[in-house]
């Protein structure tokens, strides 16, 4: 293991980024995001992807020096085209008139259409909860889930998010979930370590449990708590493409494969102003005393400590180093 400040991590896939054809301000906004994913543990997120990032550029499945295209086509809504880039420097672009359109209406929604993989929602909705906005966001994914009782893949692992700020700048309550019972990038990563997973993770291609990691990328994962996750694996299917002109699950083609088309996908937002409410924070203290009242007990989101320096792999901070030309 190798000890690495995230000011070093953010500078090196910045450059790692430009390196194969992003240009500084898209680099900066995607940097940012892996630095905040190493930050917090979160290694799917991080520079897991950052191999992919840079060999998709280099075949213009992800164009890295387009400008998004932001439009407020009615007042409470808000539209950006990514133009097949990065997810991040788009939100980015739309988020401050998404926030003025939450402010002058009490709601508002951020649709970022046409756009690479965002990896974690949460970077995107804790950035609206700092704003003083209550962020709720969906996306979907390369179809990996099977409906309860079946076996043909239909929908990704469509993760939700949702961020409530605290009414002082910072945040009282983030959670970030995949609608199955795991990540797919959990059950690569084991397959990559040559681990077995946990039973209730996946089904194999007939539709049996597994705790083989390649069984279950041959087969389907399992919808958090059966019919009831499904249902949300919908929700965000169909918010994450119908909403914002995004590809569904069925025609998203693998996120990390080195060359295809463009991942196209889709990121919707709602922003709701908790100023309008005139009883939000009251009932939100409310509520976290009754958390409170166990020991151990806590808010979603609640009790991590962001970790500077980072213990990284070598044999990943070297290929970090590498695509950044410093090796």
């Amino acid at each position: 293991m190798v000890s690495v400040t995230l000011d070093e991590i953010e500078k090196t896939t910045c450059a790692a980024l430009m390196r194969h054809g992003a240009s500084k301000w898209v680099a900066d906004c995607v940097a940012d995001a892996v630095r905040k994913a190493e930050s917090v543990g979160n290694k799917i997120c991080g520079l897991y992807y950052l191999e992919s990032y840079c060999t998709q550029l280099t075949t213009g499945r992800v164009k890295g020096d387009v400008e998004p295209e932001v439009s407020r086509p009615r007042p409470g809504v808000v539209e950006v085209d990514a133009k097949f880039g990065f997810a991040q420097p788009a939100f980015a672009r739309g988020l401050p008139e998404a926030v003025k359109a939450a402010r002058d209406n009490g709601v508002a929604s951020l649709a970022v259409g046409h756009a690479h993989t965002c990896t974690s929602l949460g970077y995107f909705t804790e950035q609206i909860a700092r704003e003083g906005l209550i962020g709720f966001g969906l996306t979907n994914a390369s179809p990996i889930v099977a409906p309860p009782g079946g076996k043909t893949r239909v929908i990704g692992t469509n993760p939700i998010a949702f961020s409530v700020p605290d009414g002082k700048g910072g945040i009282a309550m983030q959670f970030d979930q995949s609608t199955t019972t795991v990540a797919l990038g959990k059950i690569t990563m084991a397959k990559a370590a040559g681990e077995t997973i946990p039973e209730g993770w996946a089904v194999d291609a007939e539709g049996r449990p597994t705790t083989d990691p390649e069984a279950a990328l041959g087969g389907s994962l399992v919808s958090m708590g059966g019919y009831k996750g499904w249902g949300f694996g919908l929700m965000a299917e169909l918010l994450a493409a119908g909403m914002t002109g995004g590809v569904v699950s069925r025609d998203v083609t693998p996120l990390k494969a080195p060359e295809g088309p463009p991942h196209d996908l889709g990121q919707y937002y709602l922003l709701m102003d908790p100023e309008g409410s005139g009883a939000f924070f009251d009932r939100l203290a409310a509520v976290e005393a009754g958390v409170a009242q166990d020991e151990g007990a806590r808010m979603p989101g609640q009790g991590k400590t962001p970790m500077n320096p980072v213990d990284l792999d070598e044999g990943v901070w070297t290929q970090v180093r590498g695509l950044a030309g410093l090796t």
